[in-house]
């Protein structure tokens, strides 16, 4: 898990025929299209300014470290030249992005839905987009098969790959729910790992393991107790998929703060752009991106190899730690001084990290007039002074030298 832990920031990305419905990647089920409906989309699709290469860059810029990008997702259509199906694009889209994504040192990942609402074997269940419809008699099994030719596809044929994102086993929720039985989900995991010993395999398959947990939506308010190893998964928008009406865009400091909170509670953030249809990025996820860059080219040591510490951060902060060096992000700006619990007498030196500026550290004589009403203060407090102005960075971080 070693380099999954050290990277700690990644780009998912979200990419295939919805991106011209440009209205979620679940429109299909959401709108209960029929496959003919659906179809115009795949007939349509034709990314012309696709360049991966661009998006290798992009993601680089922003101090991601690995990539996972959707092989096929719920719809079935696929981003490779499968044996398996004509469902799929008409060049294989995947091979020069992964190709593009190693040339920029990063790490990658596989996607690969176990739904699969094209295929005319998978059972009618209440994802379905016909789910309130006859479909007649479906084979589990021989979709099983289809699903597990699929995957040693992309394990045989393109390099190393780093992990496995399955999504999603859904066991007793509702009409046709499938679990680990329908997926026959041990042999599915027996074959990942024999095919790539070194890969990193998700805990959606339903069998209640894998090696990192990913919760998705949400930022755990205590990390995820149990777990050495987790990732959360985010949007930029409220939408995985190319959604052209969606407003919902997290701001450049919100997005900055999600990636810090993560850290400091050992986890990863996976954050997801949806390329349009023509294969780009649009400007607001670039924006976005950029902006989480700017930040991280000045602070990417208090992220990357860093993780949660045992000190207790003060209000409104965060702390990661890597090795030696704290780190207390200030997520927002208090007045003049800031005071750290446990660390006093533990501190050689402190400075900002984005200037490399000296913080002072100061003794607060509660016996002077001056700081009559800081009394109270435990003995082992570590006070710094900071300035009244803010720094103009989006989440400011002090470095601290343990000593």
């Amino acid at each position: 898990m070693s380099w999954f832990t050290e990277a700690r920031f990644g780009l998912f990305i979200h990419w295939g025929i919805y991106a011209a419905a440009a209205r979620h990647e679940w429109v299909r089920s959401y709108e209960r299209l029929t496959e003919e409906q659906y179809r115009r989309y795949f007939e349509h699709f034709d990314p012309d300014l696709y360049d991966p290469r661009v998006w290798a860059e992009e993601a680089v810029n922003a101090g991601m470290k690995y990539a996972v990008v959707t092989s096929k997702h719920h719809d079935g259509f696929c981003l490779w030249d499968s044996d398996l199906t004509d469902y799929k694009a008409r060049r294989d889209l995947l091979a020069p992005m992964l190709d593009a994504f190693r040339e920029r040192g990063l790490r990658t990942g596989l996607y690969y839905s176990l739904l699969d609402w094209h295929h005319p074997d998978f059972p009618n269940d209440l994802y379905h987009p016909q789910r309130d419809e006859d479909l007649g008699e479906r084979d589990m099994t021989k979709y099983a098969d289809y699903l597990h030719g699929q995957v040693r596809e992309l394990l045989t044929r393109y390099g190393d790959i780093d992990t496995m994102w399955f999504d999603f086993s859904y066991e007793g929720r509702g009409f046709g729910a499938k679990g680990p039985r329908e997926w026959r989900s041990e042999k599915l995991e027996r074959m990942v790992r024999e095919l790539r010993p070194g890969i990193l395999v998700n805990n959606r398959l339903g069998l209640g393991t894998g090696d990192f947990t990913t919760p998705e939506q949400v930022m755990p308010p205590g990390g995820v107790p149990g777990h050495t190893a987790w990732e959360s998964c985010q949007t930029l928008n409220g939408s995985w998929g190319y959604h052209r009406d969606n407003q919902d865009w997290k701001p450049v400091d919100l997005l900055v703060k999600m990636l810090v909170d993560t850290v400091s509670k050992g986890g990863n953030m996976l954050l997801n752009v949806g390329p349009n249809a023509r294969g780009e990025f649009e400007p607001r996820a670039v924006e976005r991106l950029r902006g989480i860059g700017r930040w991280m080219r000045l602070h990417s040591r208090s992220i990357h190899g860093a993780g949660a510490s045992a000190y207790e951060p003060p209000q409104d902060c965060r702390y990661t730690q890597r090795g030696d060096r704290l780190y207390l992000h200030l997520l927002s700006w208090p007045m003049k001084y800031v005071h750290l619990a446990g660390l006093g007498g533990r501190v050689k030196y402190a400075q900002f990290l984005h200037d490399a500026s000296e913080v002072p550290m100061i003794t607060i004589d509660p016996e002077e007039p001056f700081h009559h009403y800081l009394r109270g203060l435990p003995e082992d407090t570590l006070t710094l002074q900071l300035p009244i102005t803010r720094p103009d960075v989006t989440v400011p971080v002090v470095e601290l030298f343990l000593a």
